[in-house]
């Protein structure tokens, strides 16, 4: 499974790695590399989480275009 992820940068020097289409399921590390892995552990727990409550593993996402 492919999954999007996003990494921001917090004001502690942190990154927080989120996916966007599991509500909820965010990580961070020290860094970007980290990050990473930490996402991929918590992106294996949410799906096992949603997927013992029946719920559906992911959420739809869609891009859009906004002009700026």
């Amino acid at each position: 499974m492919k999954l999007i992820v996003t990494l921001e940068r917090d004001e502690t020097g942190m990154i927080v790695a989120e996916c966007p289409s599991i509500p909820g399921c965010i990580s961070q590390g020290k860094t970007e590399a980290e990050a990473m892995a930490n996402i991929r552990e918590a992106i294996q727990v949410c799906i096992e989480a949603r997927a013992a409550s029946g719920m559906p593993l992911t959420i739809a996402t869609r891009e859009i275009e906004v002009g700026v």
